[in-house]
């Protein structure tokens, strides 16, 4: 098995005025005793994705091979998700080096995994929107 230094660097919680950002490291079992992931983020995993998704998956690997007729995709759908990546500055050339770009749910979603491996993309950020997750009936 791989270490990756300095993992706890991509497991992280914040907020600002109009979104909940989480590092894609988490799992979702992490997501749920993190006292600082707020409580009705964690209902919803516990009670629509933990039945779809092994607890112990991460974000970055449930979100990386989500499939768009999936109900989990639904999910972060009505969340208003966004999911920041890193990638290759140019794929075709594999040119050095890494930029930043995040993509709406729908965006991602729509990328086929061989297209994702190509283009080099690592996913770093799960973000939600507040007024979205304020207005989804649980």
């Amino acid at each position: 098995m791989r270490d990756i230094v300095n993992e706890n660097d991509f497991k992280y919680y914040m907020q600002d005025i109009e979104r909940h950002y989480f590092g894609c490291r988490y799992s979702y079992n992490e997501l749920t005793a993190n006292e600082m992931v707020p409580f009705k983020f964690k209902t919803i995993i516990t009670k629509y994705i933990k039945d779809l998704i092994d607890p112990d998956t991460t974000l970055e690997s449930h979100l990386y091979y989500m499939d768009k007729d999936s109900f989990d995709y639904e999910i972060y759908k009505q969340l208003k998700s966004r999911i920041r990546v890193s990638q290759y500055k140019d794929p075709s050339k594999r040119e050095k080096g890494f930029k930043e770009k995040i993509y709406t749910i729908t965006e991602f979603v729509r990328i086929p995994v061989k297209e994702k491996e190509e283009k080099g993309i690592i996913v770093r950020e799960l973000v939600i929107s507040k007024l979205a997750l304020f207005g989804f009936s649980v």
